[in-house]
């Protein structure tokens, strides 16, 4: 299912992908393919879930996504099996990958607490220069298939670590493994609306996403082709992008 504003629903217009084991060919399941329409209420429940999420302390911010990460330890088993039997690749692989993600979490709630600011000399003794970080808004990440728990968990731990919310598009090929994923960090208590997730053709999803003045930063795990075209997305509204390609 998809998840919007702290929903779990299936696309508006039934559009649906088969989603199939790569080992046996068998189909396990479908995936709802999200519309314009959700995709604009996704939009909108991010940029609302953002002026909550960024008024959270930093220390507060640490304990949900701490408990998010105690989940994701707790529900390893499960989350591994399915990683295989979407992804392929070995469980002792998916079951090192999900621990990867648990601490991943750990160490963005920790560094969280240590986004520091720096004092500037001034020229004039009377003055102080102060320089603050905060978080830049609504965020985007897409996600590869080949780490389908790595590339999902860094990408919502360090946007959430940092105060910003976010929409994840996941590889059409790995969706349960980031749905599982995303239930701990529901199930830890996340507001609604501060995690969307949402499945479907790649290009018309990222074209629209990145074409609204909604979201702020826009991050890849991908290809290098794909990367070059999310940029040029996302230079018409001035994204800020980092890719890893």
């Amino acid at each position: 299912e998809l998840l919007i504003d702290g929903a779990w629903c299936l696309g508006s217009e039934g559009e649906t992908l088969p989603l199939l084991n790569p080992a046996t060919g068998e189909e396990i399941a479908t995936i709802p393919c999200a519309s314009i329409e959700d995709l604009d209420r996704a939009l909108n429940a991010t940029q609302r879930a953002f002026e909550e999420w960024k008024q959270l302390t930093a220390a507060q911010r640490w304990t949900l996504l701490s408990k998010a990460a105690d989940l994701l330890e707790a529900r390893k088993p499960e989350i591994s099996r399915v990683l295989t039997q979407e992804n392929g690749k070995s469980l002792q692989e998916a079951t090192g990958e999900v621990q990867f993600c648990v601490d991943a979490i750990r160490w963005y709630a920790e560094e969280g607490k240590r986004a520091y600011g720096r004092i500037i000399p001034a020229r004039n003794p009377l003055v102080r220069q102060s320089v603050l970080k905060e978080p830049v808004g609504p965020a985007l990440g897409f996600a590869a298939w080949n780490f389908p728990a790595g590339n999902v968990a860094l990408k919502i731990a360090g946007a959430l670590a940092a105060g910003c919310s976010i929409i994840v598009k996941p590889s059409n090929e790995t969706p349960g493994t980031a749905v599982g994923i995303v239930r701990c960090f529901q199930d830890a208590g996340i507001p609604a609306g501060v995690i969307g997730l949402v499945f479907g053709p790649p290009g018309p999803i990222s074209e629209y996403l990145i074409g609204s003045p909604i979201p702020k930063k826009v991050s890849l795990t991908g290809s290098t082709p794909v990367g070059k075209t999310l940029q040029k997305l996302a230079a018409d509204t001035l994204k800020r992008c980092t890719m890893e390609l």
